[in-house]
């Protein structure tokens, strides 16, 4: 298996000594002592990933060499990371860090697990850039939602790989924007068939009365404005694959139809009398519970257990570990360069608020976000604020004293005045104040009586 290369560059000997070879089992390691042989060395070594302490001779209790070094690797335009790490202390060193190019910032002391992995994590998004400059040009419509390093996507890649040997149906499952068309796709160009058609039908996205003619064709005069005969998406799949996505919208009676097609592979077009015979593969995909569709009569059994011949569950981002940053890492390399925006890339609160997201709309929705920050930023690294997600670590800050009583006050005055219907007399009662005093509260926050009485 081949090994990620490192260079850690850090002044003092001890801690050096003790990254290299906590690190050696899983990297390889190079380290220098200051800037200058740090340069050396990234330049003959060629590391995926730079390890920085932003404090290096000749003024290790400053920033300077260290963001030196960061500027330097960018005008070398490497593609290596660098990992910066500073004390709890030094939160303006990190913000320099990232301003001047610092893939991520991490806080002292390191903890050596921890470490492997953002190394480990940092080596694969390197090595993906690398790829991707030499061998393909940069596209916003690339295949993001197949990149990824965590074990599910791993068990995605090689059910692929299996599948594809073969001339089984498949049926992929899982939730809106996972991937499924990706993975069908992917299939077919590893398969025997992957010099005929793929052809895509959404069975969602068609009438119902207009359904079975796009899937199997027409004669002509077979229904109002049928004014000459036409081939359905099975004819032109001859040879290839098709793939029927959102299978489970599919009307009993065409599935009736689709389901003599798998058997025999023939069938007849609208207002048709000729059976004709097809070679196509068949993939489909579905992002609801076809078991359940089952259950209640929406699916029939037999069709089921015939497109199902192999089944792939995508998983949805939220349970893939850190892929999520990997593929935005990847995208928003496609999307600044086919916008021409000056971003370097995400702030450490941006990475941070990517991990802990759950990404409902999955990768579509990422893809997204990051193209819609990329289209508005102002700054040179993309925000939290830039990509509209949550972000705990920027959180508000807490109230004042002041505040807090102010909310408690009008939290008491509020519940108190519903649950007396607004009658005052109780109400000042059950508050221990004067009726004067109840009133200046009911104007310093504006309660109005039909509004309180909802509460």
């Amino acid at each position: 298996m081949l090994r990620h290369k490192i260079l850690i560059v850090e002044d003092d000997d001890r801690t050096r000594r003790q990254l290299e070879w906590g690190l050696k089992d899983d990297f390889d390691v190079v380290a220098a002592g200051d800037r200058a042989v740090g340069l050396t060395l990234l330049r003959d070594a060629r590391p995926g990933v730079v390890l920085l302490d932003l404090g290096l001779p000749p003024s290790p209790t400053q920033p300077d060499e260290g963001l030196r070094f960061l500027d330097e690797m960018q005008r070398a335009g490497t593609r290596s990371r660098a990992l910066v790490y500073t004390g709890h202390a030094e939160r303006q060193h990190q913000l320099q860090a990232v301003s001047h190019g610092a893939h991520d910032v991490l806080t002292k002391p390191v903890d050596l697990d921890a470490l492997r992995v953002v190394l480990q994590r940092a080596c694969v998004v390197a090595e993906l850039d690398d790829e991707l400059a030499r061998e393909r040009p940069v596209s916003a419509g690339g295949d993001e939602e197949m990149i990824g390093t965590s074990a599910a996507m791993r068990q995605v890649s090689g059910a692929i790989r299996k599948v594809a040997t073969t001339d089984v149906p498949v049926l992929l499952a899982g939730e809106s924007g996972t991937g499924k068309e990706l993975t069908a796709k992917a299939i077919h160009e590893r398969s025997a068939r992957k010099d005929g058609p793929f052809v895509v039908i959404n069975c969602a996205a068609i009438p119902e009365t207009l359904l079975e003619a796009e899937l199997f064709g027409h004669e002509r005069g077979s229904f109002t404005g049928a004014v000459q005969s036409r081939k359905g998406k099975v004819e032109f799949a001859q040879k290839g694959t098709l793939f029927l996505d959102e299978i489970g919208e599919l009307p009993l009676a065409i599935q009736a139809k689709l389901l003599r097609f798998l058997q025999d592979r023939s069938f007849q077009r609208v207002g048709g009398r000729v059976t004709l015979e097809v070679d196509a593969r068949i993939i489909a995909a579905t992002n609801i519970d076809l078991k359940r569709a089952i259950e209640r009569g929406a699916f029939r059994e037999d069709l089921y257990y015939r497109l199902g011949v192999v089944t792939i569950n995508m998983v949805p981002l939220r349970e893939r570990g850190e892929d999520a940053l990997v593929i935005a890492r990847v995208f928003l390399q496609r999307v600044r360069a086919q916008m021409r925006k000056p971003i370097r890339g995400f702030s450490p609160e941006a990475l941070r608020a990517i991990e802990a997201y759950p990404w409902p709309g999955n990768v579509r929705e990422l893809s997204n976000k990051i193209r819609r920050a990329v289209a508005l930023a102002e700054g040179r690294y993309l925000t939290p604020e830039d990509l509209d997600i949550p972000f705990e670590g920027a959180a508000v800050r807490p109230p004042t004293l002041r505040q807090a009583r102010e909310q408690l006050e009008a939290d008491m005055a509020r519940r108190t005045l519903a649950r007396y219907n607004w009658n005052l007399s109780r109400v000042a009662d059950e508050l221990g104040i004067t009726r004067p005093t109840l009133y200046a509260l009911i104007r310093k926050h504006r309660f109005r009586e039909t509004g309180a009485s909802k509460v």
